[in-house]
């Protein structure tokens, strides 16, 4: 009850006060102030401004974040390049003048074991194709076509190279097929050409 009578007593003095006018200027003022601050923000938001903005939070940030390690990564890549020259100059080759190719037995091609006598009436020059046996798989002329145009001169040559013995070509030691190319003269001779 008596909390009920100090608050009615506290009502009638706040209303027996006398009521405060605002002054006359402050609306303006007031509107001028929310005025220039809405105009502040919406030129803030134009793209180009928000893009400016979000570039100098990140170049900050950025900036902050690499300093410390500049100075270790700057030593790290010159260290790396110091080790890698010295690594590279001891062990770069240097081509000496070289005059031609050095034989080596790495590879061999085919070649004329024993030849067996063509008897044809002019020189005729082959490529002949030899398995990993060593045995005649088939043959192209090359020069004289003329000669084995006759049936008789061609079964010569034929019959000449069927028995003629080839060793076959090798590659590390293994033999393989190739192709080498034989030249076959008028009498009893075949010579073996490289080509």
């Amino acid at each position: 009850m008596k909390r009920q009578a100090s608050e009615e007593h506290v009502s009638t003095i706040l209303r027996s006060l006398p009521t405060r006018v605002a002054p006359t200027g402050l609306t303006t003022s007031l509107r001028v102030i929310a005025s220039r601050e809405r105009q502040r923000r919406l030129e803030g938001q134009s793209l180009g401004k928000v893009c400016n903005r979000w570039l100098d939070r990140t170049r900050l940030t950025v900036q902050d974040m690499l300093r410390p390690l500049m100075l270790p990564a700057t030593g790290g890549v010159l260290s790396a390049i110091v080790l890698f020259s010295m690594w590279l100059v001891p062990t770069y080759p240097l081509r000496a003048k070289m005059t031609g190719d050095i034989p080596t037995q790495l590879t061999t091609g085919v070649q004329v074991q024993r030849s067996v006598t063509a008897a044809l009436s002019d020189s005729v020059l082959v490529d002949v194709d030899v398995d990993d046996q060593g045995h005649l798989l088939g043959y192209q002329i090359v020069s004289g076509a003329d000669v084995v145009a006759d049936p008789l001169m061609r079964r010569r040559m034929e019959t000449a190279l069927w028995f003629t013995t080839f060793s076959p070509a090798t590659a590390f030691g293994m033999p393989m097929a190739g192709k080498t190319r034989v030249l076959l003269l008028p009498g009893p001779e075949i010579y073996y050409v490289k080509g």
